[in-house]
């Protein structure tokens, strides 16, 4: 779990995911060669900005993992604006860095107005983005920690690529607040490549119907409703690998999904993740079995496809 914990201490809120660029583009450079297929690595800040394509052989299908997480953005005085949505509750520990030096402050949240702020030594510079002070928790059984949404997501991808012979990883951006990146990663992938199936490297939700330890997520709908036929494909797929996963019905909820379901070009998409407990708070708690099946099935899956 190393490569995960470094991983969550990244701060990366949406608009500001260039560190975790970096930190991608460096590792990819050291570890890529050593992959069993090394990768064409595609990073164009004037055509993609801070987003990052990884093109195995000749791909079928596109993995989509958004590096960006939820936080905060100081405004006048010692107002906090959300970015996304971050759970609220007074106390919780908040970093960040102005032109003064390095912040670590404390998040109020007013009870009657639920208004958001900050308590701190002195006033941060409005415009700076706040996240939540990062304390990576492991035991022999789960993982928690501040931003598993979705650096799990993302190190789910990354693991994938070691092995990976034909496929697309796109590193997405925005995706907490709004999206934006996916239409032009979408409709390159699409021009270029062919793709037209995607799956989705995320983190949902535990529920009344989705369970810690039960296995991967399969998402047969949220607040969207992909193509019938290709989920019946990654079902038949998956019942067939063997591999623990469970199915999710919700309708509410999404994900850079959205954006190719809205997109000018056909694409088939399938959200596919670890379930956790805690969404958008710093004690986000995932099943470590629930994070093997999701790698197991993603190879699965992108070998199958």
């Amino acid at each position: 779990m190393h490569l995960l914990q470094t991983l969550c201490r990244i701060p990366a809120p949406s608009g500001e995911e260039a560190s975790l660029t970096r930190f991608l583009l460096a590792y990819v450079q050291e570890h890529g060669p050593g992959w069993q297929h090394p990768p064409q690595v595609i990073h164009d800040e004037a055509q993609f900005q801070d987003c990052l394509l990884l093109v195995f052989g000749q791909p079928r299908t596109a993995v989509f993992a958004h590096i960006d997480s939820v936080g905060f953005t100081v405004r006048y005085g010692r107002e906090l604006v959300p970015i996304g949505g971050p759970e609220g509750k007074t106390g919780y520990r908040l970093v960040g860095c102005d032109a003064q030096g390095d912040i670590a402050c404390t998040l109020t949240v007013e009870e009657e107005t639920e208004a958001l702020g900050y308590e701190f030594s002195r006033d941060i510079e409005r415009g700076t983005s706040l996240t939540f002070a990062c304390d990576f928790r492991e035991t022999d059984t789960t993982v928690q920690s501040c931003y598993l949404d979705n650096r799990l997501g993302v190190w789910n991808a990354l693991r994938l690529a070691e092995t990976l012979e034909h496929g697309i990883i796109a590193f997405s951006c925005g995706e907490e607040h709004g999206g934006g990146s996916v239409p032009y990663l979408a409709r390159y992938i699409h021009d270029t490549y062919g793709v037209r199936q995607a799956l989705i490297s995320d983190i949902t939700w535990v529920t009344e119907g989705v369970h810690l330890g039960a296995g991967c997520v399969i998402s047969l709908r949220d607040s969207l409703i992909p193509r019938r036929s290709y989920v019946e494909r990654i079902r038949r797929i998956a019942k067939a690998s063997g591999v623990p996963h469970q199915l999710e019905v919700e309708g509410a909820g999404g994900s850079d999904a959205k954006e190719l379901q809205r997109s000018d070009r056909a694409w088939d998409w399938c959200f596919v993740g670890a379930p956790e407990a805690e969404v958008h708070s710093p004690n986000e708690l995932v099943d470590k079995r629930d994070i093997a099946s999701m790698l197991q099935l993603y190879q699965v899956l992108m070998r199958e496809l």
